[in-house]
């Protein structure tokens, strides 16, 4: 059991805030840790498939989640130089039952922050962590300008750059993909279809949906590189630089690209799936367990599932025994989707006009005979329910 046990969770993302509203659902006296000085509107875009709605409404959020995001209604494959469909996935035909969110990663945040808060979750902005040590009774913490503490049990939810990683496994060994990746987010028009639009071009593809009751669209630009010097989504960079990366795109790409006036570059890595994901009194989740590239729209997800998992095992078997079986339940789950993302980049980026000939002329044939049976290829992802293990 953990309820009336202390619990400190490091990260105020989507992961951190997930496990505090589902630990203190169950009586853990919980504290978030976050090193930003205020919980603040960054990111832009997220999208929330069915195995993520479906923690969302465990948790008692699946209302407030639909009022605050955009229901997606499918995914639209087009070739980005021609313009042309390749294959339109209507989710009304597909998955009828299920729901896909499109979110501003802020709007998220701010939900799952008010709920935690009123769940009595204590959250602690300005907390820089330096240093986790795990214990088999407990776990210690030292904060900057202040000395170690026990603080009960700790789950690392603090991302790439994980101290709670670091400390049960070592530094981490990623690799660049040779893929790049801007965002940005602009105003929408109104008349932009309320879908994941993907345009699909030699060495780049292009990733947009709306956000906000359609009054904004989310660009994610990914482009073939050789080198890159550093990792992290937030380097500033000129539009410009996307512009041109893009320019010899259809005109609804364009349309869109000029209307950005700032964007965010970074650089994408694979990085391996923690050996350890706890030790003692200590665990990670999300971002600290299992980096993810982008292409599966899966990151936040699989963060929101991990907390839930995390949850429900410490108060089925205590912080003992509980981190154990949580791994046991999320590691092959977690392997397979990294593994999958990292290949869909190659469908997107056919470089040789007969292989992109070949390869969308397969995906619209495919799209017009068995619709179903192509968007199944990803009904493991989709129709898992951790709520119910």
């Amino acid at each position: 059991m953990i309820a009336g046990q202390d619990v400190t969770i490091l990260g105020a993302g989507i992961g951190g805030l997930t496990a505090a509203v589902a630990l203190a659902g169950r009586g853990a006296q919980v504290t978030v840790l976050e090193q930003a000085p205020e919980i603040t509107e960054v990111g832009a875009g997220l999208q929330i498939s069915p195995n993520g709605v479906r923690v969302l409404d465990a948790l008692g959020l699946g209302d407030a989640a639909r009022s605050r995001a955009m229901q997606g209604r499918g995914v639209w494959l087009r070739d980005g130089i021609s313009g042309r469909e390749v294959i339109d996935f209507s989710f009304e035909k597909v998955a009828p039952k299920a729901t896909f969110l499109l979110f501003h990663r802020a709007d998220l945040i701010d939900l799952l922050a008010k709920a935690a808060r009123d769940a009595g979750v204590v959250i602690r902005c300005g907390a820089q962590v330096e240093r986790v040590t795990p214990g088999l009774g407990a776990a210690t913490v030292k904060l900057a300008g202040a000395p170690s503490c026990e603080m009960g049990f700790v789950i690392g939810a603090d991302g790439l750059h994980s101290v709670t990683h670091s400390a049960m496994n070592g530094a981490r060994a990623p690799f660049f993909t040779g893929q790049v990746a801007w965002r940005a987010t602009v105003p929408a028009t109104g008349r932009e279809p309320a879908e994941a639009t993907v345009f699909m071009g030699p060495g780049r593809h292009m990733v947009t949906y709306p956000l906000r009751d359609g009054t904004m669209v989310n660009i994610v630009a990914v482009e073939e590189r050789g080198t890159w010097a550093d990792e992290g989504w937030n380097h500033q960079d000129d539009p410009d630089n996307m512009r041109k990366a893009f320019s010899g795109f259809c005109d609804d790409a364009q349309a869109l690209l000029e209307r950005a006036e700032t964007a965010h570059l970074w650089g994408l890595f694979r990085h391996p799936v923690a050996l350890n994901w706890h030790y003692g009194h200590c665990a990670i989740l999300g971002d600290a367990a299992h980096p993810t590239l982008p292409f599966m729209a899966q990151g936040a997800v699989m963060a929101i599932e991990d907390a839930w998992v995390l949850a429900a095992c410490l108060d089925r078997d205590g912080p003992q025994n509980g981190p154990q079986r949580y791994q046991l339940l999320r590691r092959a789950r977690c392997e397979k989707i990294v593994a999958a993302a990292g290949k869909n980049a190659r469908n997107y980026h056919y470089a040789n006009p007969l292989a992109r000939h070949l390869g969308h002329g397969a995906l619209r044939l495919a799209g017009r005979l068995a619709p179903q049976q192509v968007f199944n290829r990803f009904s493991w992802i989709y129709d898992a329910d951790v709520t119910k293990a």
